[in-house]
C-alpha cells in the first residue's frame, strides 16, 4: 500500500460529507414556510414530499455508486483470474445497480401521493 492511499481515502470521505452537506442546504432551503405556503397556495407538506423524494432517490443513488464501485472492481478482478464466471459476475453488478431504481420508484410513488 502506498504512503498516498490513506490520504486518498480521507479525500473521498471529505468530498462525500461535502456533497451530503451541500444535499442538506438545498433540501432544507427549499421547504416552503407555512406563510409562503398560503400566500402560493401550495402547503409545508409538498415540501416535506419534495425532501423525501429527494432523499429516497438520492440515498439510494449514494448507495448504488458504492455498491457498483465495490462488485465492480471485485467483479474485474474475479473475472481476469476466473473467466467462467464472468456472468454471475455480471448479475453481481446488475443487483447494485438496480437499488438506484428501487430509489427513482420510490421517489416517484411519493412524489405522485396526494395530500
Amino acid at each position: 500500500m502506498s504512503e498516498r492511499a490513506p490520504i486518498r481515502h480521507l479525500l473521498r470521505k471529505a468530498f462525500v460529507l461535502f456533497l451530503a452537506a451541500i444535499l442538506f442546504v438545498l433540501t432544507t432551503t427549499a421547504l416552503p414556510t407555512p406563510a409562503v405556503a398560503q400566500s402560493t397556495g401550495g402547503t409545508t407538506s409538498n415540501g416535506y414530499k419534495y425532501l423525501a423524494a429527494s432523499l429516497a432517490f438520492g440515498v439510494a443513488a449514494a448507495g448504488a455508486g458504492y455498491a457498483l464501485g465495490q462488485s465492480g472492481a471485485a467483479a474485474i478482478a474475479a473475472v481476469v483470474e476466473k473467466p467462467e464466471i464472468r456472468t454471475s459476475a455480471l448479475v453481481f453488478v446488475a443487483l447494485a445497480e438496480a437499488i438506484a431504481i428501487y430509489g427513482f420508484v420510490i421517489a416517484i410513488i411519493i412524489l405522485g401521493q396526494t395530500g
